[in-house]
């Protein structure tokens, strides 16, 4: 099926009540989440993910990729209103957004941060309907020792470059793979570390790791933290145009921060931060108003935030195409489609077809509804702002007790979600990357089977691992990355001495 094709029986698929609504739900909670400073995709997307499983697989999935689409959106309003970003990738709107809101143009602030994230996302739907396709004809190269090579890898080079030191990468990957290894194994059968309790043969649930880690944690910050709201001043419809010059002056940096945005979501990473930052480099190195840049520039919200959500968009494409997440957002997307009874991977467009265009489709569908929630709603999101913290802390508190006993109706999973809610505290005061921990429950027993799968075809000869070109390569690729990520830093830093 060729890519106007499959989009064409995507939104075939898509256009139903059920799936339309889960649509618009998605991208309705995903802003929401992405307005509440402290909150992000990942918690949005967690809290939700319980849902996901009485819907179908389509809804389902639709709905968590309209979170994370939608949580993108989102999560600058707060850092141009208030300068607090909702995420780790809504940092560089601070910048220049909040500049602009002293200035009083917070309103046009918005619009080109809406509009520049509309035409981002859709010009990496319009990539992501060509390239995803081919990716996954490339995908059907793989075979065991490829797809070990490609799950074992970017799983090492994620945890590198999730920011900090090795440690604080490698460390929570470590225990993340532990823990995939809890449960019925998948050849012979035993039982591993399950100390006698019947309802850990099927291993850890997901969700009450993601929502103790992501959601349990984040109440135990904010009622630390004790942040009092600052006020936020009404915006008026009159405001929220920009002017002439505004408008020109954003045209150039959308289209650049679309590019950047798309590449580097197709990496592994926090490809949502290291675009934003990215693009906000190439605008002070290539704009003709780059000596404005940090003092309310147009340029310093247009580019990054473009770039930001292309690649949230971008970002889907390993999902899809390979079964492969780069984000723990994704990694539940992941999750929900083996829960499903969905294997991601090459075959998916084959297979279901269905699944896979439907969800295409609903990234062309997601950018109209976002942009026709963010201008204007912005007096919603204003007053959502202006939330309680207790009433915050309440909700995130009763939701995720809620969901983690829904899935499996068990009170284990309701005391694992304390403890991993004590662990992502602890994790977090430590400086520790929470991202990799999700990623290796995820992708361990994905890589175990592939490592014994591989062994199994080679007869016991660890050369199977490099017996093909494409596997050769993808170890040099982590590899370069991998010392790249020591080297680098440190002739940048000579140089500079």
């Amino acid at each position: 099926m060729e890519a106007l094709e499959g989009l064409l029986y995507g939104m075939g698929v898509l256009f139903t009540p059920t799936t339309l609504l889960g649509a618009f739900i998605g991208v309705l909670i995903g802003t929401a989440v992405g307005v509440l400073p402290g909150l992000g995709p990942v918690a949005g997307a967690a809290l939700i993910f319980p849902l996901t499983f009485t819907l179908d697989p389509l809804t389902g999935l639709v709905m968590i990729a309209g979170i994370y689409s939608g949580a993108m959106y989102g999560g600058s309003t707060a850092s141009i209103l208030m300068k607090v970003p909702g995420d780790t990738a809504a940092v560089v709107a601070t910048f220049d957004g909040y500049e602009m809101t002293r200035r009083g143009r917070a309103g046009a602030a918005l619009s080109i941060t809406a509009v520049g994230s509309f035409i981002a996302g859709t010009i990496a739907v319009v990539l992501v309907t060509f390239f995803s396709v081919y990716l996954a004809k490339f995908g059907l190269l793989f075979g065991p020792p490829e797809f070990f090579a490609l799950t074992a890898g970017s799983l090492l080079v994620f945890a590198r470059i999730t920011g900090g030191s090795l440690a604080s990468g490698m460390f929570p990957l470590v225990i993340g793979l532990m823990l995939g290894t809890v449960g019925q194994e998948a050849v012979t059968g035993d039982f591993r570390f399950t100390f006698g309790v019947m309802e850990l043969s099927q291993g850890l649930a997901l969700t009450p790791v993601a929502v103790g880690l992501f959601g349990v944690a984040e109440v135990l910050i904010l009622t630390e933290s004790a942040r009092s709201s600052k006020k936020v001043s009404a915006i008026r419809v009159r405001e929220m145009f920009p002017t002439r010059e505004e408008w020109s002056r954003a045209i150039a940096p959308w289209g650049r921060g679309s590019i950047v945005g798309f590449v580097l979501g197709l990496l592994p990473g926090p490809s949502g931060t290291l675009s934003t930052f990215a693009s906000y480099r190439l605008e002070k190195a290539v704009s003709r108003n780059r000596h404005q840049l940090g003092r309310g520039a147009v340029e310093g919200v247009a580019g990054p935030e473009a770039a930001n959500n292309a690649a949230s968009t971008s970002s889907l494409v390993p999902v899809l195409s390979l079964g492969i997440p780069f984000s723990a957002t994704l990694a539940l997307m992941l999750a929900a489609m083996i829960v499903q009874g969905v294997q991601p991977g090459p075959l998916l467009v084959e297979e279901r077809p269905d699944l896979f265009w439907g969800i295409v489709a609903s990234m062309y569908v997601g950018n109209i509804m976002l942009l026709i929630l963010n201008l204007p709603l912005v007096g919603l999101w204003v007053n959502l702002l202006r939330t309680p913290q207790y009433f915050l802390v309440l909700v995130i508190l009763v939701l995720s007790v809620v969901g983690a006993f829904s899935v499996r109706n068990s009170m284990l999973d309701v005391f694992s979600l304390l403890v991993f809610g004590l662990v992502g505290y602890a994790l977090r005061k430590l400086d520790f990357s929470l991202a990799p921990l999700i990623l290796g429950l995820v992708l361990g027993p994905l890589i175990e089977s592939y490592f014994r799968e591989s062994l199994f075809l080679g007869k016991g000869d660890v050369g199977v691992f490099v017996s093909s070109p494409v596997a050769v390569g993808l170890w040099v690729s982590v590899g370069a990355i991998l010392v790249g990520g020591f080297v680098v830093p440190r002739i940048i830093r000579a140089r500079r001495s």
